[in-house]
């Protein structure tokens, strides 16, 4: 076996010096057509030592040049020529005052001598009519200035405006880039190996046709792959004030990213440096972004990607530059879903591909957006890892992070940020979303292995957003209110459903006393019911203290309704829980018992209330105020007198019709008065009394004329409200009698026909 590989190399030997015997003996002749245009021209390479010569009819020179028309038969003086010389064929092109050779481009002459050879063919065109160059299938790939070709054959394109040149880029064989389209004329290279094969030039000039812009390249991406582009003139600067396009054809069934890995800016006196995106069925093209925004994921089909440069700073211009990425591959959501029946039953993953993941350079960012039509609303669960929300007495350790908004460009919702590994199951949404995936670190690359994000489509739900939570017993789970720290949305309702383990007991409060905020129009709320039978709904006001911390031995829902606040005050809220075994302690049990025998007067403190919900209702749903909007406004000091004589302020039990009066309509309108909820009333009350009533709870309210039209309320609670303010001291039967003493030209709540209607 070894004598037979010694004696294959010594044949391979023999074989290539003969062929450079062959060479150096043999003689060339080039005579190129005078009609052709060519020149061809051969010269040492740089740096070389001229130990070998070209000798035409017995002269030596180092260099040879044969105009076209001229015919000229040479030999070289060695027998390695293709180390000493390069040679460079260069056609020119009139497309101006004559017209343009469509179609495909030869390498002409023929009876080259092997030697590294670069084609030329420069192209003179209007700026009016363009030209297009084709490629030949699979097409070309753009490299960075340095790399090399896998086979060391590469095209070079130079776009000619007038006196300017601008370097298109250079280009290896296989790739995507189908054509070109230039403004004016072009300069075309094509670099060849002395021992290259390659028998044509792989394009034609197609077509002439105006772009109004220096150049459109075009990239037809089949299947899933990935393409590295650059900006004219790469690393160096993008020319001020052009305009370019690429055009990326993208299968039907394919979904395509951009990502921006390297750009910088230049210094710009009028304009702004952008990027302007053009997807078909886009309802906002063009669309515009900065080059240091996060750029378009999960494209569905083809689509255009523009630069557009400035006016520079004639001083210090700066550069404008720009390398980036294109990745193509198959949907992970093969279908943004309009039948319920059928979409529900299915689960979608939204993890990153290993296509990306697997990329020789580290994933900053990458974004789902999840589209849902009406009535359909989208649900996103972690089944084994769970969501932690970042907050920042809880914050992320980890790896990666989501980011997650809701909503419609025009009422946007942060819901949060998010990490692997906490107490949140999943996170029902009303609108689209949008998922950031955002690494921190390079333990992505092990973590990612293990994504555990699923969206899935469910009913139509009423809050904006609901969390179910599912905190480790061990743990104390904060949650705060999206959009923080900037506040709740006006008439946004977010709920939270906390399960608690049937052997456990949670432990719920709040991070501050109160919400603090001041609505200008409705009613801010926090409502708390465990779902159990019988429960109380515990509701506290935005002027009223939050609940104290409370134990909760059923499941339960927490849910904040927004009003309309002032200017300048926003809602946020963060509440936590925690967990203990259940104890029964019969110390505590008599304590209770005991103290109910000994109830003293109530503190001054205005506090939430709890309200019995009836018995045919059903126990396992929480009844909320979303989107309540429930302020008319009131004439300020109807009542004249002070409330020691004045007894106006006594309340018996309200029923539905009163309380719920915005639902009716007289003859003149609709009115609302406003709703409010007050502690029922047991036993006496110290010196100074509690929050008045609403001013207004008539039917004939006429609303005023100026007031804010209050969104319409929805999903409202039906229940019966109880008032019981009293003063000290005196009896729920003893304002009547000071009714009539004190009345004045003020309108008593209690009067007339309604007084009979009101008082059980």
């Amino acid at each position: 076996m070894a004598a037979g590989r010694a004696l294959a190399a010594l044949l391979a030997a023999l074989l290539a010096a003969s062929a450079q015997l062959l060479q150096r003996e043999a003689s060339f002749t080039i005579s190129p057509r005078t009609v052709d245009n060519i020149t061809v021209t051969i010269k040492l390479r740089p740096g070389v030592s001229p130990s070998c010569q070209i000798r035409v009819k017995n002269v030596i020179r180092s260099e040879l040049k044969i105009k076209p028309g001229q015919n000229v038969t040479f030999t070289f003086t060695c027998s390695t020529p293709e180390k000493h010389f390069i040679m460079e064929i260069q056609k020119n092109i009139d497309c101006v005052s004559g017209p343009c050779p469509f179609g495909d481009v030869h390498l002409y002459p023929p009876g080259l001598p092997r030697l590294n050879r670069t084609f030329i063919w420069d192209v003179k065109a209007s700026t009016k009519a363009g030209l297009e160059l084709k490629f030949s299938t699979p097409g070309l790939r753009q490299i960075e200035p340095g790399e090399m070709c896998p086979d060391f054959v590469s095209y070079n394109i130079n776009s000619c405006i007038d006196m300017a040149t601008v370097n298109i880029g250079t280009f290896c064989r296989n790739g995507s880039v189908s054509r070109v389209k230039l403004l004016g004329g072009v300069v075309m290279s094509l670099h060849l190996p002395w021992d290259s094969p390659l028998t044509t030039s792989g394009f034609n000039i197609a077509n002439r046709a105006s772009i109004k812009r220096l150049c459109i390249i075009e990239s037809i991406l089949k299947g899933e792959s990935s393409i590295t582009l650059m900006s004219p003139n790469y690393p160096l600067g993008f020319p001020e004030d052009e305009l370019m396009t690429w055009q990326f054809v993208v299968p039907s069934n394919m979904r395509a990213s951009v990502f921006f890995h390297n750009y910088s800016l230049s210094n710009c006196e009028r304009k702004e440096e952008r990027v302007e995106y053009y997807i078909p069925g886009s309802l906002s093209n063009p669309e515009v972004f900065k080059l240091s925004d996060s750029q378009p994921a999960n494209i569905a089909g083809s689509f255009n990607l523009s630069l557009q440069g400035c006016d520079q700073d004639a001083q210090n211009p700066g550069i404008l530059r720009l390398l980036f990425q294109v990745v193509v591959q198959h949907p992970q959501i093969d279908e943004s879903c309009v039948d319920l029946r059928w979409c529900q039953r299915k689960i979608y993953s939204l993890s990153v591909p290993k296509a990306i993941t697997q990329l020789p350079i580290r994933l900053h960012k990458f974004i789902w957006k999840l589209l849902a039509p009406d009535l359909i609303n989208i649900e996103i669960t972690s089944p084994s890892l769970k969501l932690q929300q970042h907050v920042p007495e809880q914050r992320c350790n980890t790896s990666y992070s989501y980011s997650i908004a809701s909503g419609t460009p025009e009422t946007e919702l942060n819901v949060g940020v998010f990490c692997p590994g906490g107490s949140i199951e999943k996170i029902q949404m009303r609108n689209n979303i949008t998922i950031s995936l955002k690494t921190f670190s390079k333990g992505f690359l092990n973590e990612s292995n293990h994504q555990d994000l699923k969206m899935s489509f469910v009913p139509h739900i009423k809050d904006e957003c609901t969390f179910t939570v599912s905190p480790d017993p061990k743990a104390k789970v904060y949650l705060q209110t999206p959009n923080w720290p900037y506040g709740l949305p006006p008439y946004v309702s977010i709920s939270w459903y906390i399960l608690v383990p049937s052997k456990q007991v949670a432990r719920l409060g709040f991070s501050k006393d109160r919400m603090g905020i001041a609505c200008e129009t409705g009613r801010a709320y926090v409502n708390i019911k465990e779902e159990t039978l019988g429960a109380e709904e515990t509701v506290c006001r935005e002027d009223e203290f939050l609940p104290e911390p409370r134990n909760m031995y059923h499941n339960f829902w927490v849910n904040v309704s927004n009003c309309k606040p002032v200017d300048k005050t926003q809602l946020t809220l963060q509440f936590w829980v925690t967990f203990a075994d259940k104890q029964i302690d019969l110390g505590v049990i008599l304590a209770v018992v005991a103290g109910a025998g000994v109830l003293t007067a109530i503190g001054l403190t205005v506090c939430c209330v709890k309200k019995k919900k009836k018995k045919n209702q059903n126990p396992m749903v929480g009844v909320y105020n979303p989107n309540v909007n429930t302020q008319v406004p009131g004439k300020q000091g109807l009542f004249t007198k002070g409330r020691k004589n004045n007894e106006s302020h006594v309340y018996a039990v309200i029923d539905d019709a009163m309380v719920y009066g915005h639902l009716l309509k007289e003859s003149n309108g609709s009115v609302a008065p406003e709703v409010d909820v007050y502690q029922p009333f047991d036993g006496p009350i110290g010196s100074l009394p509690p929050s008045p009533p609403p001013l207004y709870f008539r039917k004939d309210v006429k609303r005023s004329s100026n007031a804010e039209e209050p969104p319409p309320l929805m999903d409202t609670d039906h229940d019966t409200y109880t008032f019981a303010h009293q003063k000290s001291g005196q009896s729920e039967d003893s304002g009547d009698t000071n009714e009539k003493n004190n009345r004045d030209m003020s309108v008593s709540l209690l009067e007339n026909k309604e007084q009979d209607g009101l008082v059980e």
